[in-house]
């Protein structure tokens, strides 16, 4: 019956059908999910109260998850702007690292006066984070190498980086532990007294709204849309191709770069061997379950940040290790994902 099926691209799916089969991937993949911590020991009456009531209906649930948020909206908005012209950074993690150090170094150093300190701390870790995936973008442009394996490489040298900083000369002499000496006040963002919550979420709200009018509302955002689709035909329609590509690139690892100072200047306040670790994975979520809208990727962000809000409750109280938290998100991911494929193809048979 199906020997002669085959699969065709939909050229426009509808509004409805695109909602629908998204809303039933996330349904399936919060239901798997659920029943794997259920299965882990989490009892079912537990995961409203955790994932929903302690997370956002609550003063100080709510304040954890919009402080986990910030970071994670600036590597899901890395991830989305290189997805866009089809570049696959995952070196996120790297760039995160290496603008770190970057703010770090400016930190320790008591580099220029403490008015300008911390702006001084974004920008550089900024362009630190642009110049790490430079050589990727690079190589990819020259010679066409695979960018997934030369970020992910250079991921790896900047952790080794950092390790090498924080096992010798960086290592904090008070207390001889792989991490920095705490950062001044000047090197800091302000608390808001909500929490954990700093006045960082200012600047990443001024970030995600200059992106979304960047790719929604300017040429940038046309021309990303027809490299990301076809390059053959922006070439050939006179589009600057190698440009757009640039551009957008270097924006991730800037966005990366300014990912790492935020931890770093806002929660953390201080280097550490855990400051970059998981942003890679859950980058990647936000972007795809965003598709690669900058408004989106907040709501997915916020939504992700009450993911390890709860993790975090569900590790201490309920022996819930990080890999299952890790599998919850990569559940609601591939859900999605396979659900979004009837809407983008459609069986067909020739009559």
């Amino acid at each position: 019956m199906f020997d002669a099926a085959f699969l065709v691209r939909r050229q426009a799916p509808g509004l409805l059908l695109s909602g629908a089969c998204y809303a039933g991937g996330l349904f399936v993949g919060l239901a798997v999910s659920a029943f794997l911590l259920v299965q882990a020991g989490v009892p079912a009456g537990a995961l409203v109260d955790e994932f929903l009531v302690a997370t956002f209906l609550t003063s100080d649930g709510l304040s954890q998850t919009l402080t986990a948020a910030l970071p994670l909206v600036l590597v899901g908005l890395a991830s989305a702007v290189a997805m866009r012209v089809r570049f696959w950074n995952i070196g996120i993690e790297g760039q995160l690292w290496l603008g770190a150090v970057a703010a770090t170094w400016v930190a320790l150093g008591g580099i220029g006066p403490e008015p300008l300190r911390l702006p001084l701390m974004l920008v550089l870790g900024a362009v630190v984070g642009a110049a790490w995936i430079a050589l990727p973008l690079w190589l990819k442009l020259k010679w066409g190498v695979n960018e997934v394996i030369s970020t992910l490489l250079l991921g790896s040298i900047a952790f080794l980086l950092v390790q090498h900083l924080l096992f010798g000369v960086w290592r904090d002499p008070a207390t001889n532990f792989p991490v920095t000496a705490a950062f001044p006040e000047a090197s800091r963002f302000a608390a808001t007294g909500w929490g954990q919550l700093h006045y960082g979420f200012l600047l990443v709200g001024a970030v995600t709204a200059a992106l979304w009018y960047l790719l929604d509302y300017t040429r940038v955002g046309f021309y990303a849309d027809v490299v990301g689709h076809n390059i053959k035909t922006a070439r050939a329609a006179g589009l600057p191709v190698g440009a757009t590509i640039t551009g957008l690139v270097l924006l991730s690892g800037a966005l990366s770069g300014l990912a790492g100072v935020t931890i770093i200047a806002g929660t953390e306040h201080r280097l550490s061997q855990v400051v970059g670790n998981g942003y890679l994975f859950s980058a990647i979520v936000v972007a795809y379950l965003a598709r690669a809208k900058p408004v989106w990727v907040l709501v997915v962000a916020l939504a992700l940040g009450a993911v390890f809000t709860a993790g975090n409750v569900l590790k201490v109280f309920y022996s819930i290790s990080e890999g299952m938290i890790v599998l919850v998100q990569g559940t609601v991911l591939i859900s999605i994902l396979m659900a979004q494929f009837f809407s983008t193809y459609a069986l067909s048979r020739p009559s």
